[in-house]
């Protein structure tokens, strides 16, 4: 009888090599999915830009979507000075304006809506008071990822959209 070493054995090297492609196999389709996961998340990822307009005789805010996925506006927080408002109308400069909804809406991928726009000879007064507006916007994509953005456009990561209901802006 011979006497051969079990890891020797032409049934083990088999067995063994079969082993050895099946672990390559299954870390290849674990990295393989999570690179898939990757990639929708990014191909849909909102990137919102509150932005100004201002021409000497007109003035507005804008909303942009320069991302490749829809944001879902969750809501939207605005202080004039330390007072949280419910509606532009509330600033006084704000009063004989356009305006648009701006919570609880779904921005397209590059588009832009404008919540608040005036035209007339009184421009300078709303370039004034912006000085004392705060925008604040918390979006999530279609995966339920969060972020806040306020005037200054630097998006931070946060878990999830939620906001007192005295401060909710309500247009």
């Amino acid at each position: 009888m011979d006497s051969i070493k079990w890891y020797k054995s032409s049934e083990m090297i088999v067995a063994l090599s079969a082993l050895l492609i099946g672990v390559v196999t299954a870390f290849t389709s674990i990295y393989s999915a999570y690179v898939d996961r990757e990639y929708a998340r990014a191909s849909v990822w909102p990137r919102l830009e509150i932005f100004r307009s201002f021409n000497g005789s007109s003035f507005s805010y804008g909303v942009s979507n320069n991302g490749t996925g829809p944001a879902l506006i969750k809501y939207a927080k605005v202080q004039e000075g330390s007072k949280y408002i419910k509606t532009w109308k509330e600033i006084k400069a704000f009063q004989n304006i356009r305006q648009s909804h701006i919570s609880n809406r779904t921005l397209s991928p590059q588009n832009t809506i404008t919540p608040v726009s005036y035209k007339g000879e009184d421009a300078e007064a709303f370039l004034q008071a912006d000085n004392l507006i705060s925008i604040e916007l918390c979006y999530c994509s279609i995966y339920e990822e969060c972020w806040v953005i306020d005037k200054s456009n630097h998006p931070e990561a946060v878990e999830s959209c939620v906001i007192d209901n005295n401060q909710m802006f309500l247009q």
